[in-house]
């Protein structure tokens, strides 16, 4: 039981992680890849802690082969359904995620006393 405790617990750190790092996107164009191969391109307007999405000035990558979403504007984008988010490479602080890897990587002994 302590050990599913402990898998619990270090999923909702990656969660948090990942939620903490995409809010730091808001306001920048990023493309979604769905599971079912639709990618958008948009606007991040928002991004909660179940990584749902949401998107403004919306654009289909392949308008030939989903012509229906041509008219898609802004959306919501549940998080199960991302397959990638796909970001541009100047928006990324290396830093900041090669820190919060050390952190995360780090034996627990040194987790609690930080």
């Amino acid at each position: 039981e302590s050990s599913i405790r402990q898998s619990i617990a270090i999923l909702t750190l990656e969660i948090m992680l990942f939620y903490s790092f995409f809010k730091t996107l808001v306001g920048k164009e990023v493309a979604v890849e769905m599971k079912n191969d639709v990618v958008l391109t948009g606007t991040l307007h928002s991004v909660d802690q179940y990584l749902n999405v949401k998107l403004n000035n919306v654009q289909v990558v392949d308008r030939s082969k989903y012509p229906q979403l041509l008219a898609l504007k802004n959306c919501f984008i549940r998080g199960s359904v991302v397959r990638y988010i796909q970001i541009p490479s100047g928006e990324v602080d290396t830093e900041l995620l090669q820190d919060a890897a050390r952190k995360e990587n780090a034996p627990q002994s040194m987790k609690s006393s930080s």
